[in-house]
Parts: structure tokens; sequence; C-alpha cells
């Protein structure tokens, strides 16, 4: 499942149990700090075994995982050498998001009050907004934007108006959200990063063995780019204006002439300091052929140098 914006969502497994998607045997989800392991345990056994009615002890535990959350702590997806996207899931801060769905309940978060002064907002209580101050070190300009309570947000990150950050996203300091821009539920996004105006970043919260979508340091993510499915996009890459790229989309790089694509284990993943442009595939035979017909395909058409950083720099002033 892909969880852009709010909405309960319902796990799902092979038959049999097995979630297609699930981490190999060997290898504990739970490793990290005492108090992490111990977290992931508790969220863990209430995700397995929910009670017939959830106690004020079982919306404390959740309180400390949505902390975790917006400390930075708890991450759906962190960096792992020893794999081949170099990233790894952890599954269980995924169940940790399912589960406040399945506890939540819908509750008015309207703002303002009086006829012709109130925005109307209903959702689930487990999250509400996030409660930034000006310690938090985020400009967080008027404007309209929303941004759900349980995700990381670093230092000198700017949010322009009006924009979108759901729970379990991570985004690292300095990065620039522009307007119309969504960063999606588990998202992974890395520092000084520029995500230009209505750029989508789509969010996998089911299975939660997948990967989600991550963008790493310093890429520029061209306005109106979509990045779905758990894609991979490696650090200081550039997409121009209105790249898309899904697990389905083969990526032709004309530089090293070979063509990037996901597999059953593998999602997308574009290399490091990669420029992606929208391109076109003409259709080979049948009538597509004789229509002249052609498809949309990303290309790789460079890789990032001295030209390219001049023009997808990010002045400093602008943070």
């Amino acid at each position: 499942m892909s969880e852009g914006k709010a909405g309960a969502a319902v796990e799902t497994a092979e038959p049999g149990g097995r979630d297609p998607h699930a981490e190999p045997a060997g290898r504990d989800e739970h490793a990290g700090s005492a108090g992490a392991a111990d977290l992931a345990r508790e969220i863990d056994r209430l995700f397995s075994a929910p009670p017939a009615t959830y106690g004020d002890e079982h919306f404390a535990l959740f309180d400390r995982f949505r902390e975790a959350l917006n400390r930075g702590e708890a991450r759906a997806a962190e960096p792992d050498a020893a794999t081949a996207t170099g990233w790894r899931v952890n599954p269980w801060v995924k169940r940790g998001i399912l589960l406040g769905f399945r506890m939540g309940s819908i509750v008015d978060q309207s703002v303002g009050a009086g006829p012709g002064h109130r925005l109307p907002f209903f959702d689930k209580h487990t999250y509400p907004l996030r409660d930034l101050g000006e310690s938090s070190g985020v400009r967080l300009v008027p404007g309209g934007s929303s941004i759900r309570d349980g995700c990381y947000l670093g230092r000198g990150v700017t949010c322009m108006p009006p924009m979108y950050v759901n729970a379990g996203a991570w985004i690292g300091d300095g990065t620039m959200i522009d307007s119309h821009a969504l960063v999606g539920s588990c998202a992974q996004v890395g520092a000084r990063v520029h995500l230009s105006a209505a750029a989508q970043l789509g969010g996998v919260l089911e299975p939660v063995g997948a990967l989600p979508v991550i963008v790493e340091d310093e890429v520029l993510v061209g306005g109106g780019c979509g990045v779905y499915e758990g894609t991979v996009v490696k650090r200081r890459a550039v997409l121009a204006a209105g790249v898309v790229l899904t697990r389905s989309t083969p990526v032709y790089d004309l530089v090293r002439e070979t063509l990037h694509r996901a597999d059953d284990e593998t999602p997308l993943v574009i290399p490091e300091g990669a420029v992606v442009v929208p391109g076109a595939r003409a259709v080979t035979q049948g009538a597509g052929k004789a229509w002249g017909v052609s498809l949309y395909t990303p290309v790789i058409v460079k890789y990032r140098d001295e030209g390219t950083d001049q023009r997808a720099r990010l002045e400093d002033w602008l943070r």
C-alpha cells in the first residue's frame, strides 16, 4: 500500500501469512539501542495482539513511538552499506505508524472559530498537526502548509506554502520543500535536497517490508516530478522538471549505455550524480509504429559536473 496523505491502511500478505517483502531470516529488525529495541518489541506486540479496547497504557506507548519519530530516532528506513540499495527497511516502524491509524479516533481538528472563520479538518487523534517552535530551526512560511505529527524535520528545513509532510517522513538538514510539494508517509529525504514546486514523493507504508521512497543528500528534484513505489535516488542526482519514476519505469542511461530498472528483489535505483530528463521511446511494432506513437521514458543524459552544480545550486540566503 502507498499512502500520500491521510487515510487508514490495511496490512496485506501472501497466502499463508508471509509478507512478500519480509526481511530475510537471521537479521533482528529490532537491532539498535536498548531503548529503541524495547520500544520496537512493545510496538510489535501490540500490533500483533490488539486488545478489544485500547487503554491509556497503549496510547502512552504510541505517544513514545511518535516522539521517537519526531526526534528521528525511529526511521522507516535507514542507511545500510551491506545492502544492494544502500538502505534497509525497519518494518516495526511501519507497523507502529499503521497502529496509530488503527488506534485513532476521528476528532475535530478545525482551525479558527465562528461562521466564515473556521477551516474544518477531521482526522485521527493519534496524528495531530506537528507542534513546531522557533527552537526547532524549521522555517515554516505562512500560507496553508500542513505537517503531520510523527515526522522528523532537520534544522534549516524550509517549508514553502502550501506543502504537505506525512507521518513517518524523515527530512534532513537544510532541505527546501517548495510550494505544492508532497513528502509521503515514510519517505526518507536527505540533507540539502531541493524539492521543487509540485514535486511528489509517494509514500510506501505497505507492505511493511518494502523500502519507502529514498532521496539522498543534495538531490535536486525538479518541478512537477513524481518519485513513487520505493524508488531510490542516490546522492547529488538531478531530476529535471516533469520526470516520473516508478517501480515499472525503465531508465535509459545514454552515458553508461545501460538500462536501470527494478526487479523482484530491488527497486529502481537512480545512480549518484545522474542527470535525468523526460524522454520518449518510439513504439516499434503494430499500430503504434504505424501511427508514430512514442511512450514516455526517463533518460540519463549526463552525470553531474561543475556546470550542473552551478545551475542546481540553491543559495544559502533562500533557506
